[in-house]
């Protein structure tokens, strides 16, 4: 799968490109050339509102047999249903797969701490206890033809990319993976008999069942620690509302420490590219003109832009979910689009974010 590479390459597996200057746009660009000036979506928290973790939405109705009176709620069992109500929580243990990795223990500390639990990062018997499945783990979808429709293939060109459409997903188990907060690999897992190159209309695929977490009032701040490349999102009486994994600058001199200000918020961002930017690049260097990448979720800068008050920092998402936190920016802070989706419902303009080394 090919996705845009750093500023020296434009291919996979090296993290993707990032812009020091970010231009983003509400709708897409109807020439290359335009590009329409952000508006902020949020204004201020609203301390009325009632400071709770969120809870997950209620039980899908796709597997009844899953739904036996007295099953749910119950503690997790094992690190695959921990990771799923971690998430459930809008605590993010990264791309859903089953094993205990780094971010998932990240996670489960975070939750840890926020049930007065020994922060050990170990599924121990207090934390099963407080950790609970209030729901199946799995949940059946149908694969529409509107999902087959959107998929296209992703110009492995800056130039080729300005010229789509959209970036979207260029696969159904890319888009399944994604919307279920999961990796890839598992989705095969689950579904051995599926033949992926393949898939028609109507075909039912097992996916845990996540679904985006409403969040339950505006943050107050946000906190990301860049020695354990975290971020924090907080509420008015300090509470956790959520934790997510976060890729940051390779370079110590790009990673802004200290207090920034929320300026703007972006939901489906375009990407201008400028090869002024990116001289070690070949293309670039062919390139006399700046470049309207069009939004998606294999847009450079994923399906949400939140602003920062210093000139081309933000926090945003990305195409390459399980590659957050492993791989490093070019300075802005990265999530999983599914993550930046969360934190731009929870964020409004002038929210204060601490940065720490």
């Amino acid at each position: 799968m090919n996705k845009a590479g750093t500023k020296a390459e434009l291919s996979r597996p090296a993290p993707e490109a990032e812009p020091l200057v970010a231009t983003v746009a509400t709708r897409p660009p109807t020439a290359a050339t335009e590009v329409i000036a952000p508006q902020p979506l949020r204004s201020e928290p609203d301390p009325a509102r009632k400071s709770t973790l969120p809870r997950p939405p209620p039980p899908p109705e796709a597997m009844p047999d899953q739904l036996e009176k007295g099953r749910y709620p119950r503690p997790v069992q094992d690190w695959l249903e921990a990771q799923v109500a971690l998430a459930r929580l809008a605590l993010s243990p990264g791309s859903i797969d089953g094993l205990p990795g780094p971010q998932t223990r990240a996670a489960l500390r975070a939750f840890q701490s926020s049930r007065s639990l020994t922060p050990s990062g170990e599924l121990d018997a207090a934390t099963r206890a407080a950790l609970v499945l209030d729901a199946p783990l799995y949940t059946n979808v149908v694969v529409s033809t509107e999902d087959l429709a959107r998929l296209q293939p992703l110009s492995p060109s800056w130039l080729g990319k300005s010229r789509q459409s959209a970036l979207e997903y260029e696969s159904i188990l890319e888009l399944l993976a994604e919307k279920s907060q999961s990796h890839p690999n598992l989705i095969r897992r689950l579904n051995s008999a599926v033949e992926w190159s393949s898939v028609s209309p109507q075909t039912p695929i097992t996916v845990p069942w996540v679904n985006g977490v409403v969040p339950s009032e505006k943050a107050a701040f946000v906190h990301i620690r860049l020695a354990e490349r975290t971020l924090q999102a907080f509420g008015s009486q300090s509470n956790l509302l959520a934790h997510f994994p976060c890729s940051i600058a390779k370079r110590m001199e790009k990673r802004p420490v200290g207090e920034l200000h929320v300026v703007v918020l972006i939901p489906n961002p375009n990407y201008t590219f400028d090869p002024e930017l990116f001289p070690e690049s070949a293309e670039a260097r062919t390139l006399t003109n700046k470049l309207v990448i069009p939004p998606g979720p294999n847009n450079p800068v994923g399906i949400a832009w939140i602003g920062l008050d210093r000139a081309g920092y933000g926090i945003h998402g990305t195409p390459s979910p399980e590659q957050v936190g492993r791989t490093e920016s070019h300075g802005c802070f990265r999530l999983a689009n599914w993550n930046a989706a969360c934190l731009l419902q929870l964020a409004w303009v002038g929210m204060p974010v601490f940065v720490d080394p």
